[in-house]
């Protein structure tokens, strides 16, 4: 006969076990302060893990966004604001993430902040700046909604890491896989105005999430995210000129 020797699964001790121990005991009032503290800061840590297990699985199979407008002064296509957050939304919500926004506006600088929460209540940022787009002949609230637009596409695509491209669906392996990064003369027009702007360590941050690329790794930029990241670069230049 064979006696198998049960293996005792290790328990974990955690601030709320402590914290009902003390309380059984009669623990000082200071000391039950200290351990509800103690399992706050432990609820948030366990949070913020969570939160980066979903984005992990979430980016390990990112959903393609398909450019369905047409830019008719540049000649270009590009993803509207219903293809990008309609798309990646739903994909967000299985794995019990979710999108918000905050809209601030200081005189003319207009400032968009995207959240992206987890269902354990862990959240992160990424906002962006910029004034009124004056451009064509848009009355000043169509001025702010471009912008808006704007600073919503670009920082959703910052924070999920999301790419939009111009195939509509599969073309037989017709089309190349390369990546086309920026020229020399690109980066150095980006790298001029971006050291040019003395920006925070915070603004770069937020520049290098926007461009999907490791900090100071100009040479990783997308051609394609060229115009991208020179009007990111604009607008914080306006932004900064406004408030002198």
């Amino acid at each position: 006969m064979t006696t198998e020797l049960a293996v005792a699964t290790p328990i974990q001790t955690t601030p709320a076990m402590l914290l009902n121990i003390a309380i059984e005991k009669g623990a000082e009032l200071d000391k039950l302060e200290k351990l509800m503290d103690l399992q706050i800061k432990w609820e948030s840590n366990q949070a913020r893990k969570a939160y980066h297990i979903a984005m992990a699985a979430f980016k390990a199979n990112l959903p393609t966004v398909i450019k369905d407008k047409t830019n008719s002064q540049y000649k270009s296509k590009y993803a509207s604001e219903d293809a990008l957050i309609n798309t990646i939304n739903p994909e967000l919500s299985k794995h019990g993430l979710s999108a918000t926004f905050d809209f601030k506006q200081e005189g003319e600088n207009i400032t968009v902040t995207c959240n992206i929460t987890h269902a354990d209540g862990h959240r992160e940022s990424v906002s962006l700046s910029g004034k009124a787009d004056g451009s064509g002949s848009k009355n000043p609230l169509q001025q702010i909604k471009s912008t808006t637009t704007y600073l919503r596409k670009a920082t959703f695509e910052a924070i999920t890491g999301i790419a939009s491209s111009e195939n509509e669906g599969d073309d037989d392996g017709n089309s190349s896989s390369a990546i086309v990064y920026i020229s020399e003369k690109q980066k150095s027009t980006i790298v001029d105005m971006f050291n040019s702007l003395e920006l925070s360590e915070n603004q770069k941050a937020n520049f290098f999430k926007l461009m999907a690329i490791e900090k100071d790794d100009f040479d990783k930029i997308k051609e394609a995210d060229f115009a991208k990241a020179m009007n990111t670069l604009k607008a914080t230049q306006q932004a900064k000129g406004a408030k002198k």
